[in-house]
Formats: C-alpha cells, sequence, structure tokens
C-alpha cells in the first residue's frame, strides 16, 4: 500500500531497527485521528516517520504497533530498492 508522509511517499514496516521513539501525541492524519510518537534516527536523531501507537477508528487498527518511514529519509544501498 502507498503510505503519505509529511514529506511524501512513505512505508509502513512492522519493525524498525536503531530508532528512538518520542511520546505519543494525537494527530489527526489523512486517515483520522490516531495516537503516534516521532521516531528518530539512534545516531544522528534525524526524525524518519512515527510509529502508531493507537488507532481510534477500527478500520485503522491494523497500524497499531506498527511504524511509518518517508521515502525522503530512506538511503538506497547494496541494490535494495
Amino acid at each position: 500500500q502507498s503510505f503519505q508522509g509529511s514529506q511524501g511517499r512513505a512505508y509502513l514496516f512492522n519493525s524498525v531497527v536503531n530508532v528512538g521513539c518520542g511520546p505519543a501525541e494525537e494527530r489527526v492524519l489523512l486517515t483520522g485521528l490516531h495516537a503516534v510518537a516521532d521516531i528518530y534516527c539512534e545516531n544522528c536523531k534525524t526524525t524518519l516517520g512515527w510509529k502508531y501507537e493507537h488507532a481510534f477508528e477500527s478500520s485503522q487498527k491494523y497500524k497499531e504497533g506498527k511504524f511509518i518511514i518517508e521515502l525522503a529519509h530512506m538511503i538506497k544501498d547494496n541494490g535494495w530498492e
């Protein structure tokens, strides 16, 4: 599926590594109200996206506990696309 971040296209992940998580806050996103926490690179502290802590709409519950990383913050390496 195609997801939208604040800076364009984004991807949904079940798990991520080497990221820190900020405090959760409620935000109205394109798909409704969610409680999300910004995630950032543990090394350089750049904000990469967010973690879905809670979805208030039943159709969005599948996102809970998952992570959005914006394409603008991904680096292609070792032939990964």
